[in-house]
């Protein structure tokens, strides 16, 4: 049976003759063909994959995982926000805010840091570093954090602890609902022992007369020797702590670069040479290893001499700032007497001395070359020259004679801080007790005594009479006032290679009879020329308290 194909007309009108006419570029003469079943069944297939792939992909988001996203999806719409807590205010012992906070009218989440402005409390204080968030908005700090002073060291106390809200937002981020769900608490208050009015005061007073003099800098405190409680401590020159918590980085970056070195804490961190301050320590320690009896004279004819046995034609002469003639301990002490001193402490002329085994524990007993643990760390130890010492920062050289010379007055490598002297004068008004300096406030109790220095009280009368006889017809003469008693010691330091500058210290305690004040100045790195330092901060200072806090002189008190 034969097969036949149906003819279209387009089949049956197309022959030779037409063909070169048609324009094929326009499908003209070209016989249609249609899609094939294959095609269509292709394509069908594709959409049907299609369509699984999302029914499968909507299941396993709706059904399988439908909580999971549920609640990202809340999340998302959910924000855990610190609340922040107040800091604790800080006050002086007479109920002067020093630190305290303020409302932010630029940020809502926390007040600001705000500080009195009282001159010498920036070392004492210090600065906080504020909560911070990074250009999402989230908080990368969401906590005060104390950078330095009273507010580092107490910062546990003054942070209190912050707490936390939910917020929620909608898809534009416009909050629509916010519940604080852990209630903030707030930081404690502290009080001080610093009476911010003698604070201030001394800093003006070092302030002043380091400009007109030339000092570098200074510091300097008063402690009561009853409590260790510290009334004042103070440092020149400071920083600006309200800049610094605000963060003024032009403030902030200037003070890094002043030459003057605004962010040490003189009184805590700054080494000084001591000089003749430390001649009361080394009189009791004479007295109590029996070498000398406080009666017994040595004359200072203004030197002593050394043979030298590697250069006999070059002896080693070890001078006195005078020549002072017969003096005994008391009178050693008010003229401050070097080769007393020389003779006691290395031994001349048939005189035995200490030798610097027995020096360097007699000054470790009253705190010397070690931390004093104030509230305000960091603190330097200072350095008490000894043959080892010696040997670990001199090449392995051995300790001299002269050596041991130096050392008993205050010269050489020793290095010591103005809280370290503070506290072991205080140990000397009070017959040995080394305490642990305090800057909070007590209300009379004791703070914690580190040492007890087992020295007999008439040694420690003997040392006091001397440093009285001092102020009496001595070198700290600027300090015989008409409205308390002063006992007390100088110290002339020089410092320096060429020795062309000096640090001048002032030690004492007050009233002489019974004793509830000691305190330390110091003028840092003046002309060695100069006349005026530590006794003029020290007189300036006990003008202006007894007429403005007489309290502090009254004896009943």
């Amino acid at each position: 049976m034969e097969r036949h194909t149906d003819l279209s007309p387009d089949e049956v009108f197309m022959d030779s003759s037409n063909l070169s006419s048609f324009n094929t570029a326009q499908f003209e003469g070209r016989i249609e063909r249609p899609i094939s079943r294959n095609t269509f069944t292709g394509i069908i297939s594709i959409i049907l994959l299609v369509i699984l792939v999302f029914v499968g992909r909507v299941w396993y988001l709706q059904v399988k995982n439908g909580d999971v996203y549920a609640a990202i999806s809340k999340d998302n719409r959910l924000h855990d926000v610190p609340v922040f807590a107040e800091r604790g205010v800080i006050f002086d012992r007479n109920g002067v805010r020093l630190a305290w906070n303020v409302p932010n009218s630029e940020d809502e989440d926390f007040s600001y840091r705000e500080y009195a402005h009282i001159p010498g409390i920036s070392h004492l204080i210090g600065y906080v570093s504020r909560p911070a968030k990074d250009s999402s908005g989230i908080y990368y700090q969401n906590e005060f954090i104390g950078k330095s002073g009273v507010e580092k060291s107490f910062n546990d106390i003054i942070s209190g602890h912050n707490g936390r809200k939910i917020i929620e937002t909608n898809a534009l981020g416009e909050i629509t609902s916010e519940g604080v769900v852990d209630t903030p608490v707030s930081g404690e208050n502290i009080r001080l022992s610093i009476d911010s009015r003698i604070q201030g005061k001394t800093y003006e007073i070092i302030d002043s007369l380091a400009n007109e003099v030339g000092f570098s800098g200074g510091a300097g405190g008063i402690m009561n020797i009853e409590t260790g409680e510290l009334v004042a401590l103070t440092s020149y020159p400071e920083y600006d702590i309200q800049a610094f918590s605000d963060g003024d980085s032009e403030v902030i970056n200037s003070a890094l670069v002043d030459d003057r070195n605004l962010l040490l804490n003189r009184a805590t961190s700054g080494l000084y040479t001591p000089g003749s301050i430390v001649k009361p320590f080394l009189s009791l320690a004479a007295l109590n290893e029996n070498i000398i009896s406080p009666d017994k004279q040595i004359l200072s004819t203004g030197s002593i001499t050394v043979p030298n046995p590697y250069f006999p034609d070059k002896p080693s002469v070890f001078t006195d700032w005078k020549e002072h003639g017969w003096v005994d301990m008391s009178d050693a002490l008010a003229v401050s007497s070097n080769v007393y001193f020389y003779s006691i402490g290395g031994g001349y002329g048939g005189q035995e001395g200490l030798g610097i085994a027995r020096i360097e524990k007699y000054m470790s007993l009253f705190g010397f070359g070690k931390e004093t643990n104030i509230e305000l760390p960091p603190e330097e130890v200072g350095v008490i020259p000894t043959p080892e010492w010696k040997r670990e920062n001199f090449n392995g050289e051995p300790w001299r004679l002269g050596d041991t010379y130096n050392t008993s007055i205050g010269q050489y490598g020793f290095q010591m801080t103005l809280i370290q002297a503070l506290r072991a004068v205080a140990a000397i008004a009070n017959n040995g007790l080394v305490f642990r300096p305090s800057l909070v406030s007590s209300d009379g109790k004791l703070s914690q005594i580190e040492t007890v220095v087992d020295i007999p009280r008439e040694y420690f009368n003997e040392v006091r009479s001397g440093m009285r006889q001092a102020v009496d017809d001595g070198t700290v003469g600027g300090l015989n006032v008409s409205y308390t008693t002063v006992a007390g010691k100088t110290g002339t330091a020089e410092v320096g290679i060429l020795k062309k500058s000096v640090n001048s210290w002032v030690v004492g305690f007050f009233p002489y009879d019974n004793p509830k004040y000691a305190f330390t100045f110091l003028m840092e790195k003046g002309p060695g020329e100069n006349l005026v330092g530590g006794v003029y901060v020290a007189r300036t200072l006990f003008d202006w308290m007894y007429e403005n806090t007489p309290e502090y002189f009254d004896l009943t008190n």
